[in-house]
């Protein structure tokens, strides 16, 4: 098995298994078997478990941020970009496999005790906040209404992932319409 291959097995597994069970309730050897590599070889890739969780993540980024630009791509104006963001969640939402924001849950199951996932948990929100946020000025609205916004997008994952309601997302979009319509400049 190439390097890379085996980093990728471990990560594909990583993803799949953390995200449908939680980072705790996933055992080294569980996650080997599901990567089907040694163990010696998974600890010659990632020297921790928090190295695979931090490597998982980095990963959920660049899904989430792939999403949200091809639904963005979409459209023309910036205020129809902001808004484009829900229709992602939404379709988000409906899949088989919804558990709500990676971030978020492992945020909540190990933030306080694993910086790497504090770290890369606080660097996708307020990445993410920024995004917003300069499309909300480039529509011509305040700056702080891109933090509502994204407040808006944050309460739509956890109410959709706690209370098994996809139609959350439109619920928020909705909500994000009369925002950007009462914030911006025509």
């Amino acid at each position: 098995m190439e390097p890379d291959s085996g980093r990728t097995a471990v990560l594909h597994a990583a993803d799949e298994l953390f995200y449908a069970r939680g980072v705790n309730a996933v055992g080294m050897d569980e996650l080997r078997a599901a990567a089907g590599i040694s163990l010696k070889r998974m600890y010659a890739l990632f020297p921790s478990k928090a190295e695979i969780v931090a490597q998982v993540l980095e990963g959920r980024t660049r899904m989430w941020n792939e999403g949200i630009a091809a639904e963005a791509a979409t459209h023309e104006s910036a205020r129809d970009k902001v808004l484009s963001i829900f229709d992602f969640l939404d379709a988000w939402f409906r899949e088989d496999n919804f558990r709500g924001c990676a971030f978020i849950n492992s945020f909540g199951e190990l933030g306080s005790v694993m910086p790497a996932v504090a770290d890369a948990a606080h660097r996708h929100k307020r990445e993410f906040v920024e995004y917003v946020t300069d499309l909300v000025v480039e529509a011509g609205g305040p700056k702080t209404l891109g933090l509502q916004i994204a407040l808006l997008v944050e309460g739509a994952q956890t109410t959709a992932a706690i209370s098994d309601s996809p139609e959350s997302a439109l619920a928020a979009k909705a909500a994000a319409a009369v925002l950007l319509d009462s914030g911006t400049h025509p």
